[in-house]
């Protein structure tokens, strides 16, 4: 045997070691805890596996990984008009995860793509169904709207909306300072409804105490000389006080006038 030969039969056993070395490294994946892998033999699903060690045959299987935590979808502003003709600049961020690996891969192709696609239409959608006090005020009641339509049409992708929450509602300045005048007027209204009501207690009392004023006319002289007492403190140099013709009969001043006349 010459020297060539036995190079070349030392090179082909080097060149199939590294071979077999670089198939079975190839044959071996690990999956983290929060990851699973789906696995196609020839192109057909075969089935899920993970997490932990995992072999695969080259060139016959092929797995792609899915990541199961829970992802964080930032919805970009959409433009929206609401039931009252306002329009308006709503975004939101929506949580979900992938529950079913196999769905999420084989129904749907970028299901990142597709949830946040369908996240941007159900948002324009829902708001646009509603007046711009209903979304300023029930804001919860909209979240769990979006929530309710998203988890039930991505439930056929393997994917699970867990929450989603409105975050800002930007308006234009016509309309924010529209809003600061209708707050205005109703703060307004509030005072006079205020005042008025105050105004009827008021007369309530007065009609209670001119009762009782008039069924006891000792009760009124002393409120009247309460009355001048009170003007009399002041420092004025005129006071004008109103002498009621009932006074001078409580005062006996007409009796004595009925007996010089008899």
């Amino acid at each position: 045997m010459s020297i060539m030969d036995t190079l070349s039969f030392l090179m082909s056993i080097v060149i199939s070691l590294i071979v077999i070395v670089v198939v079975v490294a190839a044959s071996f994946r690990i999956l983290r805890e929060y990851e699973r892998g789906v696995v196609f033999l020839l192109g057909r699903f075969w089935k899920v596996k993970g997490p932990g060690l995992v072999v695969i045959v080259p060139f016959i299987q092929q797995m792609v990984r899915i990541d199961l935590r829970t992802r964080v979808l930032d919805v970009p502003p959409q433009d929206v008009i609401s039931r009252d003709n306002v329009s308006v600049k709503v975004n939101a961020v929506l949580y979900y995860r992938v529950l079913d690996p196999e769905k999420a891969i084989i129904q749907v192709e970028h299901f990142d793509n597709a949830t946040s696609q369908l996240a941007q239409t159900t948002l324009r959608s829902v708001v646009g169904q509603h007046e711009l006090d209903q979304m300023l005020a029930e804001r919860e009641t909209l979240n769990a709207e979006i929530q309710r339509i998203l988890d039930q049409q991505t439930d056929a992708w393997g994917i699970k909306v867990s929450n989603v929450e409105l975050k800002h509602i930007d308006l234009n300045e016509t309309m924010v300072r529209a809003i600061a005048k209708q707050a205005e007027a109703e703060r307004l209204r509030r005072a006079k409804i205020i005042d008025a009501e105050g105004e009827l207690q008021a007369a309530e009392r007065l009609a209670q105490a001119g009762e009782i004023l008039s069924r006891r006319p000792q009760a009124m002289q002393l409120r009247f000389l309460g009355t001048l007492l009170n003007i009399a403190g002041e420092k004025s140099s005129t006071i004008v006080f109103p002498f009621p013709i009932d006074l001078g009969d409580v005062l006996g001043v007409g009796q004595k006038q009925k007996k010089t006349d008899d």
